[in-house]
């Protein structure tokens, strides 16, 4: 069974909220045949996206391949938050890697940001860009953390765009009877993710990218040249970027050890009332809350609340996405109990054992990025820029996010996803008892 097509129809994006508030491209068409291109690049999210377009903006002749559409995967159905910092914590990161390096990856962090918004802002991207993500505790001892660790940003960092919150500020925000306390970043912001991705798209092709949709990739040849092999066609390219993330399958087995694909769920409420918005959100930022299977937040453009939460591990969607998203939905919002949901869907990530991104050169001509762990907005926009100054023979950026550690899943392909259930059943337990 294929996740490209375990949950979907071939070339239709989900019935979400997204794909039915933006409009949408017409369809690029499939490869048939044979090509040459300086570059080929495997999957057309945000990764890819941004490769062939930075790529291309440099004189590169590109040709960008997705086997349904442009945004499609992840980039197309996520909470859209742009946060800072990396997925796992800098003093987490000081541990793992030393400070010197840690320091190294908050300076990529904060690129990573200001990559994104820069695209925003040079092709006028329409995907209503708003600041600030309040990170919302649910107990004294994870305010406490939380607190030290906004104080670490500021003193080791010189992060002043974030700033504490007791219970009573972030109440003002958020007035959900689970949350004590946490923090807000105002450097961080929130997004509608599909128009992101087809801004880039449409800014790629203005840029002379060709891109193909509706072309699966099941074969790369190595080689001085190598060669990507689709089901109708063949690119013959001087390089290869592997975009895929969660959606990679067995097209890589090195990457394939490492990136473990998981679900996630999403629903849209109806438009809420004026009262009901003061209810929910007070001000219009994005939460993240402090359970390790994160809820996560924010208000659509025209007043929804767009609703994270919930996980799987294998290759089907539930039946019911609306029902397992309005469980969490209604621990934090006891009173939207019954309120309408319009739009549910699912989409699958990519996770790594440490949380970080997974960069590397599966060979000197071929590199991928991948596994960003629930922190791809940015992360994976300025991946695919880090990708295409290494091809430039610019590799001091991609080199830093490749040095740090990247251990294979335990079991391998065959054990790794019911270890893995284990270990969630068991964090998702430390969440329900408040451990």
């Amino acid at each position: 069974m294929n996740l490209l097509y375990s949950n979907d129809t071939q070339g239709q994006y989900p019935q979400s909220w997204y794909a039915a508030s933006t409009e949408l491209l017409s369809q690029f068409p499939s490869l048939k045949g044979e090509t040459r291109a300086d570059v080929c690049v495997v999957g057309a999210g945000y990764t890819g996206l941004s490769t062939a377009l930075h790529l291309a903006e440099r004189g590169y002749d590109v040709v960008l391949l997705d086997a349904h559409r442009v945004g499609f995967g992840a980039s197309g159905r996520n909470g859209g938050q742009l946060g800072s910092g990396q997925r796992m914590e800098q003093d987490g990161l000081e541990k793992l890697v030393g400070r010197q390096d840690a320091h190294k990856l908050w300076l990529l962090a904060e690129e990573a940001k200001q990559v994104t918004k820069g695209l925003i802002e040079k092709h006028n991207i329409e995907c209503h860009f708003k600041p600030g993500i309040a990170h919302a505790c649910l107990s004294a001892s994870e305010v406490r953390h939380e607190h030290a660790y906004v104080a670490h940003l500021q003193t080791e960092y010189g992060y002043d765009q974030i700033e504490t919150l007791d219970h009573d500020q972030l109440q003002d925000i958020c007035p959900s009877p689970k949350y004590v306390g946490g923090s807000l970043d105002m450097s961080a912001g929130h997004l509608h993710p599909l128009a992101y991705a087809l801004g880039l798209a449409r800014a790629a092709q203005a840029a002379g990218v060709r891109i193909y949709e509706n072309t699966h990739v099941h074969n790369i040849q190595h080689g001085s040249r190598p060669v990507v092999q689709t089901d109708q066609g063949r690119v013959d390219a001087e390089h290869v970027v592997l975009a895929c993330n969660g959606y990679l399958g067995s097209l890589e087995k090195k990457i394939a050890a490492r990136v473990m694909p998981i679900n996630n769920f999403i629903a849209a409420t109806r438009p809420l009332t004026e009262s009901e918005l003061d209810t929910v959100l007070r001000r219009d930022v994005a939460i993240a809350d402090s359970k390790f299977v994160i809820n996560y937040f924010r208000l659509s453009h025209d007043k929804r609340l767009l609703f994270g939460g919930g996980e799987n591990y294998g290759y089907k969607f539930p039946t019911d996405i609306a029902a397992t998203v309005r469980k969490p939905m209604t621990e934090i919002y006891p009173h939207l109990r019954d309120v309408e949901i319009d739009y549910a869907w699912g989409g699958t990530l990519g996770i790594t054992m440490k949380r970080m991104p997974y960069l590397t050169r599966i060979a000197p001509n071929v590199l991928s990025a991948s596994g960003y762990s629930g922190h791809g907005v940015g992360t994976a926009t300025h991946a695919g820029q880090l990708m295409a100054l290494a091809i430039a023979g610019q590799s001091e950026g991609f080199d830093t996010l490749a040095k740090v550690p990247a251990p294979a899943f335990p079991g391998g392909g065959g054990l790794r996803t019911p270890l893995l259930v284990m270990a969630m059943t068991w964090f998702g337990l430390r969440d329900r008892l408040g451990i």
